[in-house]
């Protein structure tokens, strides 16, 4: 059994030297792509186990020339590069095309009329260019499929500006710019796929645990990287179990790279951004302070879903009144469901949606109240209606309501009904610390994995939502709302 050491700095992701702790709060910006490795690594044993700062039988990564140096660190070079230039470039390729065709149809340019355009179109283009890396930031973000629809949003966003102030725009230059943004925003992300920022992975402990792909390496030994470290390039990382008991040439080579500035990430923060989740054990002091949610955004998150739901609600209500009519035609009973659901901090309250399953009379047993809560994706009770309401999700939009009388949030871990969750938490420790957070319409474990109902599921989908906890942000709420349109779309992903 090995045991914790101390003294070792590891460093956050802008690469500011942090004290050691079990649970790293941070995240790399791009470690949760899981991308094709970009060049070949071949692994060979040792040819020296005794060179300092190796142990005997670590594997290593060809690719360093005699003085020590890592073909892993051009790659770095790059992507810092392209990263660097990714925001001008998209505004040169967008910007340009606009002013080509502006020229063409011989009109003078930067006029009152042209410029108003054109500012529109580079705020356009800044803001996608923002939402996008932030979104990069977070496990499971598939970055190109985000692409259109959040420059669709941003763009169209910056057209509803020009309209409600009614400024003067050329409709055929504010689509040539934000055809061509997109198109470069494509591009560059195409570009970027095979050139991420390499993560050498020591071996040692339970870093063992770290898949093996794209980006993330096997490190060669730490004599090696001692010489990478010394040539001054920072593109790269090192992810190592900081609890195991490692040699002294490592734990010299994770001092000497923290202060040179060269991100040194425990294993397990590295894990979580791979999988998108938060696996626990015990909750010990660690955990508890590292989950408890950014008390400043969830002031700002309440306001967001007040002031969206006040939005939708007139668009909404004439839509309520008629799949009212049809779901009492379709099937006996009412058009609305109401049921005791757990929610914040614990409390029970009265959860609104369409009815999409006949009604059924219920024993009184706990047993027979758990099954009836129970939903399948097969369940026979699910009417015609019903089926396609819960395909695309509209049978949730009644629990605006909710979310009006600050029982629920637009995006959080979805509620369980009373009866399942009493069971859960009988059966899985810390079952109810999900509760910290108001739940929401949708979730970061629904959207990953779906509804479950058995407790093996409901394990995993715990570790769902302790990950979306801990990271909650705006930027990860978009992301949830993103995948939740992509659902609802195109019919593919979690259900």
């Amino acid at each position: 059994m090995t045991k914790p050491r101390s003294g070792i700095l590891a460093v956050d992701a802008r690469g500011t030297p942090q004290a050691e702790r079990a649970e790293p709060a941070g995240s790399p910006a791009e470690a949760g792509d899981r991308r094709p490795k970009p060049y070949p690594v071949e692994e060979t044993e040792s040819s020296n186990p005794d060179r300092p700062g190796s142990a005997p039988g670590v594997r290593q990564t060809q690719g360093q020339d005699r003085d020590g140096r890592w073909g892993g660190a051009a790659i770095g070079e790059a992507t810092l590069l392209i990263r660097q230039l990714e925001l001008p470039l998209q505004l040169i390729g967008g910007l340009l095309p606009t002013m080509a065709v502006w020229a063409v149809q011989d009109r003078v340019l930067f006029t009152a009329f042209y410029n108003e355009t054109l500012v529109a179109l580079a705020a356009a283009s800044v803001l996608s260019w923002y939402v996008l890396s932030k979104l990069r930031e977070h496990a499971k973000a598939r970055h190109l499929s985000y692409i259109l629809p959040v420059n669709f949003l941003v763009f169209s966003g910056a057209l509803g500006v020009l309209a409600l102030l009614r400024l003067p725009y050329s409709a055929s230059v504010f689509a040539t710019g934000a055809g061509c943004t997109i198109l470069a925003s494509f591009l560059l992300a195409v570009r970027s796929r095979g050139l991420l920022r390499p993560h050498l992975i020591v071996p040692g402990g339970r870093a063992a645990e770290i898949n093996l792909t794209g980006n993330y390496l096997p490190a060669p030994s730490a004599a090696d990287l001692t010489g990478l470290v010394r040539s001054g390039r920072r593109n790269w990382a090192i992810v190592a179990d900081l609890h195991y008991s490692h040699s002294p040439g490592w734990e010299r080579l994770f001092a000497e790279a923290a202060l040179a500035g060269i991100p040194v990430y425990h294993f397990r923060q590295i894990a979580e951004m791979q999988t998108g989740q938060v696996k626990i054990t015990h909750l010990s002091e660690n955990d508890l302070g590292s989950l408890i949610p950014n008390v400043s955004y969830m002031s700002m998150k309440r306001l967001i879903d007040i002031v969206a739901a006040l939005v939708l609600l007139p668009f909404c209500l004439v839509g309520f009144a008629l799949l009212a009519i049809v779901i009492r035609l379709d099937s006996p009973g009412k058009a609305f469901f109401i049921q005791d659901r757990v929610g914040f901090r614990g409390q029970t309250f009265r959860l609104f949606k369409f009815r999409t399953m006949r009604e059924r009379d219920v024993k009184a047993e706990s047993q027979a109240r758990r099954e009836d809560a129970m939903t399948r994706s097969d369940d026979d009770r699910i009417t015609r209606v019903g089926r396609f309401l819960r395909k695309t999700r509209i049978d949730e939009l009644p629990q605006i309501f909710n979310i009006l009388k600050g029982d629920m949030s637009f995006v959080g871990p979805r509620p369980e009904a009373k009866a399942l969750a009493e069971w859960y938490e009988e059966e899985l420790p810390f079952y109810s610390y999900r509760h910290i957070v108001r739940p929401g319409i949708t979730g970061w474990a629904q959207v990953n994995q779906g509804h479950v109902t058995d407790v093996s599921d409901i394990l995993s989908k715990l570790r769902y939502d302790f990950y979306y906890i801990r990271n909650i942000s705006l930027w990860l709420d978009v992301l949830v709302a993103l995948k939740t349109l992509r659902v609802i779309v195109t019919g593919m992903g979690a259900k």
